[in-house]
């Protein structure tokens, strides 16, 4: 069994979990690439789904080349 489920995120929060700016959040909120719920006016985002589309778009230990200094 459960407990109750995790309140839900602002965009805000979002940000500050993801390491990106709000603008960020919202464009990809928008675009449909970042799962939200839209109350009236406002994005609201469920814990779980941001932590499963994190999951997604991790990257492969290895294949990321290193930038040049």
């Amino acid at each position: 069994m459960s407990g109750p489920p995790e309140p839900l995120w602002r965009v805000q929060d979002v940000a500050r979990f993801l390491s990106m700016s709000t603008s960020w959040v919202y464009k990809e909120a928008e675009a449909g690439r970042l799962p939200c719920v839209r109350i009236g006016a406002a994005l609201r985002f469920r814990p779980e789904e941001i932590r499963t589309f994190l999951e997604r778009h991790r990257v492969p230990r290895g294949s990321v080349t290193p930038l040049r200094r």
